[in-house]
């Protein structure tokens, strides 16, 4: 099954072939020129966003599906871009405005508060490629790749196998190296929205006999080059948006490796770094947004688990909790540490923020009782409880299993021995 099959063939700022010269003309500067003053730069993004996505058109993203849902945030991405925020706290000369923590904090949250669209599609892009890119790339790879994500080119990651999950480093795709290029076999699995990513970011076995993480290497892969195939996974709740990869023959420049050959475990906990901290930034800020929408929801229905005292008190601590994590993950973005050096703060944010989600899931499927697993009117925007509480799940086995995380704190972060 080609990829063609499920990319979008309307948007033509995401195809490969896209010229890092020739993006959008001047951004409107009205914004971030107010990074000096943060209350006034506040205001501008909050009265920017109402204007442009008004709150109040929220269900044409939230109904969006599939391939209309990764069109809304292309959409999204390119109208972020326009005033400098698609990917502010990037470098200007890779496509970001430069702006800071705290820059960051105020766009998450107006963001978050105005229901704005979401991002998922770019997850890879936004967070993964930059903190690989720019600390190991080459300043081509940098060039080319880094300033076509704010006009909507989508990435995907091939690091999982079937045989290859928590244990990354097991991994047995093949990359041998044919004289400028190397040549690619293998199969991913897991890799989110990949049937419309331009790019991949991938992990590859170079030398099959050294040790497991030694003989490694990372690489950008084209997802329309010859030999790629992605086949979508269905999840329990219908949906499908990540999928199998099988790599055939697929050649791969030497110019797209990133790093030394066999050095790419190194380059991936870069990677893996972001995907277990940052990553959780805007979506707890988003997920505090919706709870708080959530209670004052049911505050207005008057809803009959507010006179129970146990539900209110289990509400109550899971909303303190989910702030108390919210405050780690900011101090993960202000942690500052040289590359190489392990932290424990990313596994810790990680286990922390999936185990929040599934157990706020529970609850709230324990409120809805039946109803919680019925799906309402094709119009209405409100969340099913039960395909919350079974996508929950996801996310303590994404990223590194939750059960990997506590070994990794134990082992590494507090030096207990192995049991």
């Amino acid at each position: 099954m080609s990829t063609d099959s499920y990319r979008s063939r309307e948007n033509p700022a995401g195809g490969n072939d896209i010229n890092p010269a020739c993006l959008d003309g001047p951004r409107d500067s009205s914004i971030t020129d107010l990074r000096h003053d943060l209350q006034a730069f506040r205001e501008g993004v909050r009265a920017w966003v109402r204007k442009v996505a008004p709150p109040e058109q929220a269900h044409r993203w939230q109904q969006a599906k599939g391939a209309a849902q990764v069109e809304v945030q292309r959409w999204w991405m390119r109208e972020r871009n326009k005033v400098g925020l698609a990917t502010p706290h990037w470098p200007e000369e890779y496509g970001g405005a430069g702006l800071n923590l705290e820059h960051q904090i105020i766009i998450a949250d107006e963001f978050a508060k105005a229901d704005a669209p979401e991002t998922s599609a770019f997850t890879v892009a936004m967070n993964h490629i930059p903190a690989t890119l720019i600390p190991y790339g080459t300043e081509h790879q940098k060039r080319k790749y880094l300033p076509t994500v704010a006009q909507g080119t989508v990435w995907c990651q091939g690091f999982s196998e079937p045989g290859a999950g928590s244990d990354l480093a097991a991994l047995q795709t093949r990359a041998v190296r044919d004289g400028d290029h190397y040549v690619i076999n293998g199969q991913k699995i897991w890799s989110s929205h990949s049937m419309y990513a331009s790019w991949a970011i991938l992990l590859a076995r170079t030398d099959p006999e050294a040790r497991k993480q030694a003989g490694i290497s990372y690489f950008i892969l084209d997802m329309k080059a010859p030999g790629v195939e992605v086949r979508p996974i269905r999840k329990s709740t219908g949906a499908s948006n990540f999928a199998e990869l099988f790599l055939t023959d697929v050649r791969i420049p030497i110019e797209d490796r990133v790093g030394e050959e066999n050095e790419g475990w190194a380059v991936a906990q870069a990677t893996l770094s972001a995907e277990r901290g940052v990553l959780a930034f805007d979506r707890l800020e988003r997920e505090r947004a919706t709870l708080q929408r959530y209670y004052e929801r049911e505050l207005a229905s008057d809803a009959a688990w507010l006179k129970d005292d146990q539900l209110r008190r289990e509400f109550m601590r899971l909303f303190a909790e989910q702030h108390a994590v919210r405050r780690q993950i900011r101090a993960l973005l202000r942690e500052t540490r040289e590359p190489g050096v392990w932290s424990m703060t990313p596994s810790l944010v990680k286990l922390l923020s999936s185990s929040l989600r599934t157990r706020l899931a529970e609850l709230q499927l324990r409120i809805a009782g039946m109803e919680g697993q019925k799906v309402g009117p094709q119009d209405t925007v409100l969340p099913v409880p039960m395909y919350d509480y079974l996508d929950s799940y996801g996310s303590t086995i994404s990223a590194g299993a939750n059960e990997i995380q506590r070994n990794l704190i134990a082992e590494r972060g507090l030096n207990m021995p192995r049991g």
